[in-house]
């Protein structure tokens, strides 16, 4: 089976009363913990960012405090553990300051961990291409917003 493109489900979610959004809604919610996350963000969190970003970082430190450091296979494992679960906020918010400030901070933490983090190739690349996205980002934001985040983007 084709889904239908997004337009489509669009249009023909215009033609829905109230209970029978809520209804697809709810189907929605059941089926997938992803799709239950991001209507929990987009009802309860969407409108107070900065306590959206606060939660996060606290998920962040949380996961940094259980990570397996005992050999370097599981420390990388752990790492992109941590970055799947920032992308996938990010990926909710949709928004770039959120997305420079959780990325800025993993890196910050990352830093901070104590990790060897120059053992690793991967753990190297890994962290350059988050440095990377903080960049490109950062070029898409408005100018003033870029100044206040350029300082510490340079610290990293």
């Amino acid at each position: 089976m084709k889904p239908s493109s997004i337009s489509q489900i669009q249009k023909e979610l215009t033609t829905f009363d109230q209970p029978q959004l809520i209804d697809v809604c709810m189907r929605l919610a059941k089926y997938k913990k992803e799709n239950k996350e991001l209507l929990s963000y987009l009802l309860f969190e969407a409108y107070d960012e900065n306590k959206f970003i606060a939660n996060v970082k606290t998920e962040v430190d949380d996961l940094f405090n259980q990570m397996n450091t005992s050999t370097m296979y599981f420390t990388r494992k752990s790492v992109r553990k941590i970055v799947r679960y920032i992308n996938k906020f990010i990926k909710y918010s949709g928004l770039g300051p959120t997305e420079i400030e959780l990325r800025i901070y993993f890196c910050q933490r990352f830093k901070s961990s104590g990790i060897p983090i120059h053992k690793s190739e991967t753990l190297v690349n890994l962290y350059n291409n988050q440095v990377e996205k903080i960049k490109k980002t950062l070029d898409k934001l408005h100018e003033d917003l870029q100044f206040d985040y350029q300082k510490e983007v340079e610290q990293l």
